[in-house]
């Protein structure tokens, strides 16, 4: 394995820096994230395509991680029904040492390889699920362990790490390998790592999402309508696509609940 994230930072005596000196010489090395992402982009494609299909097929996506890669996973799956309508259980986030380790470190609850499949086993999970271990190591135990007993049941599974030639990558049928180089403090993964996992979880989720038919044009139809500013921006989707005039809007979103229903409720009326 090459450990680039475990590298010295490329800068010294940052506790010497001014202010503005930190500033800039972070985002210096944030703009370096975006294009190690795009090299990815084959194998980003590659898993998605292979998500998409298992989707189509009835299953779910999981992600499984430790500290901030599990964070992030459960950020992403979290983000998705109120974004795109889907139900809760359809992207899942698991993070090792359970829902208290959202907030807090639980001390070596990474380290343990056979507690995700555990965890995994309390959502029922089968065959035509997606697992995706994240690890910006590569070589977490427990997202390991995961990817190990999925690959075993028959599963398909993805990572998104942030080593080259990891174990993790290594049992992962999809794998995807962003190499941010190391971190500007050194070993802190939360940062470069951190931002292009959460990249790559964006382009995942979002892109499946397209895929099964849960975005029209360019508009979220399936959003949930949780709070004032929604549902004018849904009023707002209403107008674009059918030329209808606001109050016209409102009224058909009040009445049906869903742009995509007002949408063609709307269209109808019409013809």
């Amino acid at each position: 394995m090459t450990n680039t994230t475990e590298r010295e930072s490329n800068y010294q005596d940052l506790d010497k820096m001014s202010v503005g000196e930190l500033l800039a010489n972070i985002n210096k090395e944030d703009q370096t994230v975006a294009h190690a992402v795009q090299k990815a982009i084959p194998q980003i494609e590659r898993f998605v395509e292979a998500t998409v299909a298992s989707m189509k097929a009835g299953g779910r996506l999981f992600y499984v991680g430790a500290g901030t890669s599990g964070r992030l996973g459960i950020l992403d799956a979290s983000e998705c029904p109120p974004t795109f309508g889907v139900p809760y259980d359809w992207i899942i986030g698991i993070i090792a040492g359970g829902d208290v380790a959202i907030r807090k470190a639980v001390e070596f609850a990474e380290d343990d390889e056979e507690q995700a499949w555990a965890d995994l086993q309390e959502f029922g999970i089968n065959s035509k699920d997606v697992v995706v271990g994240i690890a910006a190591s590569g070589g977490t135990p427990y997202v390991k362990g995961a990817l190990k007993m999925a690959n075993a049941a028959g599963l398909v599974t993805g990572c998104i790490v942030c080593n080259s030639d990891t174990v993790i990558a290594a049992e992962a049928k999809y794998p995807i390998e962003v190499i941010v180089g190391p971190e500007f403090v050194t070993g802190s993964t939360r940062m470069k790592a951190g931002t292009a996992q959460k990249l790559v979880l964006n382009m995942i989720s979002t892109s499946v999402m397209i895929q099964l038919g849960r975005v029209k044009g360019n508009k979220m139809v399936d959003m949930q309508l949780t709070n004032n500013k929604l549902f004018s921006r849904g009023i707002r989707i209403i107008m674009e696509e059918t030329g209808i005039d606001a109050q016209s809007a409102s009224d058909l979103l009040e009445k049906y609940g869903s742009v995509r229903k007002a949408i063609e409720h709307s269209r109808v009326a019409d013809h």
